[in-house]
């Protein structure tokens, strides 16, 4: 393998976010705050795309993560999951400023593998008599009824690994596993952002849980602020007098 194909290790952000253009359709990885890619993140409103069209589980919170987005008003539309507690969401949504379409949290994620495997739609039972399945097409199958799902595509995936190779071969801490890998399957170029960088080689093949094929572009980037969305603590229960 040669070294141009072996290696697509970027030197900065913003070199690494080169292929990124106004009114793209970006799938970013993360569930909530945990397992985001903070540097693209920060890195796309440094560039300033605009009508991006964000699917992500649920467009960050408290400010912080994807809402950044939201904030700069970079967003035309998102696809989600969940909206929670993330009011720079729910204004933007209230107002008209950004078309939000939830989707159920499985449904998500397999519109997304599906695209990854070349799989143009699915049927599934999940939001079968809900507004899920309200303009969409519907069988049924063995006596049960089923909602038609079509593939999620995206043009850019922008992921976070734990461990990656130069060529791409990772593998994901936790949480951070639930979207970033079938993301990366899904997207036309995918870029991935990881906190440890290590030669080829050193990860085996059945260790890894995402292969470099899957990968286009990477930035190492050491250190991160891991937000969390809130913290619960238990109380210690007083002492019997």
């Amino acid at each position: 393998m040669s070294g141009r194909h072996s290696d697509k290790v970027h030197a900065s952000i913003r070199e690494a976010l080169e292929p990124l253009r106004d009114g793209m359709t970006v799938l970013v990885g993360g569930f909530g705050l945990s397992g985001n890619p903070e540097a693209l993140i920060r890195g796309v409103v440094d560039k300033g795309a605009r009508d991006l069209t964000l699917v992500s589980n649920n467009a960050g919170n408290l400010g912080k993560g994807l809402a950044q987005w939201l904030r700069a008003g970079l967003i035309k539309k998102v696809i989600c999951s969940y909206i929670g507690n993330n009011e720079d969401l729910h204004t933007r949504m209230a107002s008209g400023e950004v078309k939000v379409e939830i989707t159920p949290q499985g449904t998500l994620a397999e519109r997304m593998r599906a695209a990854g495997a070349g799989i143009p739609a699915f049927y599934t039972p999940t939001g079968v008599g809900t507004v899920v399945e309200e303009g969409k097409e519907t069988k049924e199958i063995d006596g049960r009824r089923y909602v038609l799902e079509r593939a999620l595509p995206g043009d850019l995936a922008l992921v976070r690994a734990s461990v990656a190779d130069r060529f791409g071969n990772a593998r994901f801490w936790r949480t951070g596993r639930n979207f970033n890998p079938v993301m990366a399957t899904a997207a036309k170029t995918t870029i991935l952002e990881c906190d440890r960088l290590v030669d080829n080689g050193a990860i085996d093949p059945d260790d890894a849980h995402l292969h470099g094929i899957f990968v286009h572009r990477i930035i190492h980037v050491p250190e991160h602020e891991n937000a969390f969305e809130y913290k619960t603590t238990r109380k210690r229960p007083a002492s019997p007098s």
